[in-house]
């Protein structure tokens, strides 16, 4: 069986890949499937958000500088298998610089991916050398959007890079939707934004989700906890929502865990 990797990804910060990516990773948990979370943000919130204290731990860093092996990165939680980053990435930039340094995170995953059936990419709110790593790496695209003309204005820019990664590095790189956040359909705002988000997915060959993300306290809540929303408050509407999400990749992927549906 082979592993589907996913990466969450959007320029523009603040629209909640984070909390997208905790969110996947312990739905899929939750069904059975053994599940990675990378963190390739240099903050580090998705290792924090899940409860691990990223100061302590090694990291993907420690991997791409060559100090580890990748299988040596990879925390547990509770929720999951976690492969942390911290301040220390935000030098990739500049360190990384030899021939071939878009296939680190490639290579990396190469060592550890056949003990996942799904490893989930959080990136930060940037088009580096960070980003372009994960998409060399992945399978599909998720990108988030709140329902705003800046956030919508990230996620066009976007194109272009999928556009050189899939010339140059990877063919197979595939926009698995647009992901509406912090959805509100009373917002007339809200409802214009989702038409142009359609239109946009349009070009990249895409959808928008039917699912859409509403909001919560309990968003804000949860990675105080060390936990995704979708443990930290079951029944609140975001939880809700990421389980149709969740209901959505998983049909469009057909991932079976010993032979059953997950």
């Amino acid at each position: 069986m082979s592993t589907t990797i996913i990466t969450v990804t959007n320029q523009k910060g603040g629209v909640g890949k984070t909390t997208v990516a905790a969110a996947l990773l312990a739905c899929l948990s939750h069904r059975g499937a053994r599940v990675l979370g990378v963190d390739l943000d240099p903050q580090g919130s998705l290792g924090f958000s899940l409860g691990l204290d990223i100061e302590k731990c090694t990291t993907i860093y420690d991997v791409f500088r060559g100090a580890v092996e990748p299988k040596d990165a990879i925390s547990k939680t509770e929720t999951c298998d976690i492969m942390p980053s911290n301040i220390l990435l935000s030098s990739s930039e500049l360190e990384f610089s030899k021939a071939g340094r878009e296939f680190l995170l490639k290579t990396a995953l190469s060592k550890v991916q056949d003990d996942y059936d799904y490893i989930i990419i959080d990136t930060p709110p940037a088009l580096n050398i960070l980003t372009v790593n994960a998409y060399v790496a992945t399978d599909h695209l998720i990108i988030p959007m709140a329902p705003e003309v800046l956030s919508l204005l990230g996620v066009s820019q976007i194109k272009e890079t999928i556009e050189s990664v899939r010339s140059y590095y990877n063919s197979r790189l595939n926009v698995l939707g647009i992901l509406i956040n912090r959805y509100n359909a009373r917002f007339r705002l809200n409802q214009e934004m989702l038409e142009l988000a359609e239109q946009l997915a349009n070009q990249l060959d895409s959808k928008v989700f039917e699912s859409k993300i509403r909001t919560s306290v309990a968003v804000a809540g949860a990675p105080a906890h060390g936990m995704s929303v979708v443990d930290f408050e079951p029944q609140a509407k975001p939880a809700r929502d990421f389980e149709r999400l969740c209901d959505e990749i998983v049909g469009h992927c057909f991932l079976t865990i010993d032979g059953r549906d997950i």
